[in-house]
């Protein structure tokens, strides 16, 4: 008989702990596992299905979708529904109890921020959804009706499927403005319809964005880019001549039957909502409008700054900004007499090409340089039709996965050349949205990011960034000035500088004060006036287009603010080893955000650790 081993109490107890120590540990991973997993499943099903639900939308994030999973898609416009707000909403809050199950410690580092950010927005979200009525789609300012066009006609063809998707896309324009007819419809019967003067605004762009006239004679913007957009297909042999002339035959069809007509419809559906008692007033003046604005404010700036805070931050640039243009005009009391002269010709940079590379030149000691291949550029000028109702200039976000070929918009009826081009350029390319689109993409790709990131918004990240580098722009213009011998031009330019922000500032301030305190158009007016806006058109129109517009003077003025005062804090947190190198690559790495998570993420952030 064989014999067995003793075994002792002391063994059993080790064997015992060592067992229960592994099975501690296996549950420990597993737990972690689980919910990495839960929220790969999670967000991976929310870029799928936002993706999906837009094809709009899709195109300008990716140009490879399937390479993102996503895949068997058909091509749609989101068209609003009835029923839209409840479905949104429930869908929001199944999302978010989604992400309050797991444990964001249980995460790694990059899904921990995602989390964050996913939740913080989505709080936010909900809370604007329960407002249903308080958007405004179709607002003169920047409304879809004058937006589409603009998408359609910088929709990128690079293979036959985006041609077929257009088309279909384009085929489904006036179901997408029957329903967003059908929003305003349903916000009159509730009592939220738009100013009827602002509805005028409306039916008049409905009028000559597209028009029979241009369509006819073959040279409208949808026509000829259309064209353009066919021939490189064709010469790569992607589509042949055969398919590209029934394409281009297909587009004229819809155009005129399609489009066209959606745009008359939605101009005459609008004409039967307009009432003349309806005056223009701000959030304010709604029923819990305080409550929505403050809200808003969070979505379109990203900061969480209460209001009497941001009110104080405003009040103390305001009176900064005043009191350098006073001490530049005490100290150079001649450029008055100078300063309403025109400069255009006289300034050394003229030509946009010229002027990007003098940027990317004077830029590259402070920013870091763009990883990855070269980048090009094409400035176009904005359609005539488009000129009243688009912004000075503007940049075609690139997609996530392309950002080789980048498109930046002028208005020259909007934008003149010399320094105000030079900012302009400045504000929309290097070193501003172009180049800080393009190193977050390559940067997210090159991490192998989830793609839901770029779901997430931050107005404030983006506009701040490109007012702060805007402002910086204005620095470089006076050296090229000085250099070129012009001194006093130099002064002018800074106090340009000083004006544009004490004007922004005070705007934002007026912001605030119709959409929070419910300040009337007269209340406006007198404020308006002790800086120098005597007329009561003017002093209208600037009310009128701050009331069609909330938050935006802030999205951009306030996100510049919160970019100072992370600054200010990076010195402060990182002594000697501050740099503004190491500031703005801080900012860009981190990647859009909240300014409450940027916060967070820079006090944890270690500059010696920064590339050089």
């Amino acid at each position: 008989m064989k014999k067995h081993s003793h075994i002792s109490f002391r063994q059993l107890l080790f064997g015992l702990g060592f067992f229960l120590a592994f099975s501690g540990m296996v549950l420990f991973l597993f737990s972690y596992r689980r919910d990495e997993k839960r929220f790969t499943n999670i967000t991976t099903r929310l870029f799928v299905s936002e993706m999906k639900s837009n094809t709009l939308n899709m195109h300008y994030h990716l140009a490879d979708p399937a390479a993102f999973g996503v895949t068997d898609y058909d091509p749609v416009l989101s068209c609003y529904h009835p029923d839209t707000a409840l479905r949104s909403q429930a869908e929001l809050e199944n999302t978010m109890a989604a992400l309050q199950a797991l444990s964001p410690e249980k995460l790694n580092a990059s899904d921990a921020v995602l989390w964050k950010l996913l939740t913080r927005t989505l709080e936010n979200t909900m809370v604007l959804g329960s407002f249903p009525y308080y958007d405004e789609p179709l607002s003169p300012v920047s409304g879809t009706q004058s937006n589409l066009p603009i998408l359609l006609a910088e929709y990128t063809f690079r293979s036959k499927r985006d041609v077929e998707d257009y088309l279909s896309l384009l085929d489904q324009t006036d179901e997408y403005f029957a329903s967003l007819l059908l929003y305003e419809q349903e916000k009159a019967e509730a009592g939220f319809i738009m100013p009827a003067a602002f509805l005028r605004e409306v039916r008049e762009q409905c009028d000559t964005i597209v028009t029979k006239e241009a369509l006819e004679a073959g040279t409208h913007f949808l026509q000829t880019t259309f064209r353009e957009r066919l021939l490189p297909l064709v010469q790569k042999q992607i589509i042949t001549k055969k398919e590209a002339s029934a394409y281009l035959a297909q587009n004229e069809r819809l155009l005129m039957t399609v489009l066209l007509p959606a745009y008359i419809r939605l101009g005459d559906g609008l004409l039967l909502l307009e009432d003349d008692t309806v005056l223009p007033k701000g959030l304010a003046a709604l029923p819990e409008g305080r409550i929505y604005y403050e809200h808003l404010l969070i979505s379109e700036t990203g900061s969480y700054r209460p209001i009497a805070e941001i009110q104080e931050m405003l009040t103390e640039k305001f009176t900064s900004s005043y009191d350098k243009i006073k001490e530049t005009v005490e100290r150079y009391p001649e450029i008055l007499k100078t300063l309403t002269e025109d400069r255009t010709e006289k300034f050394p940079c003229k030509e946009p090409s010229r002027i990007l590379l003098d940027l990317q030149e004077r830029m590259a000691e402070d920013f870091p340089a763009l990883p990855g291949d070269s980048t090009s550029i094409t400035v176009k000028t904005v359609s005539e039709s488009l000129e009243p109702y688009c912004a000075p200039a503007f940049y075609l976000t690139a997609p996530l996965d392309d950002t080789a070929s980048n498109s930046i918009y002028v208005n020259r009826s909007k934008t003149p050349e010399g320094l105000e081009l030079y900012t302009t350029l400045a504000h929309e390319g290097y070193p501003g949205h172009l180049y800080q689109t393009v190193y977050h993409n390559r940067n997210a790709l090159a991490a192998k990011e989830r793609p839901a990131r770029e779901l997430l918004w931050y107005g404030g990240y983006q506009e701040g960034w490109a007012l702060y580098v805007e402002f910086r722009a204005y620095d470089y213009a006076a050296l090229l000035l000085l250099d070129d011998g012009q001194t006093e031009a130099a002064v002018i330019a800074q106090l340009e500088a000083d004006n544009r922000s004490l004007q922004l500032c005070l705007y934002s301030l007026i912001d605030i004060m119709i959409h929070y305190d419910n300040a009337s158009c007269s209340q406006i007016a007198k404020v308006l006036e002790k800086f120098g806006v005597a007329d009561a058109a003017d002093a209208a129109s600037i009310y009128n287009y701050i009331v069609q517009s909330p938050c935006n003077y802030l999205k951009y003025y306030l996100g510049y603010l919160e970019i100072l005062s992370l600054q200010e804090n990076a010195r402060q947190l990182w002594g000697a080893e501050y740099t503004d190198y190491r500031f703005h690559q801080f900012y860009l790495d981190c990647g859009p955000s909240d300014f409450l998570s940027l916060q967070e993420c820079l006090e944890t952030w270690d500059p010696a650790a920064a590339r050089p």
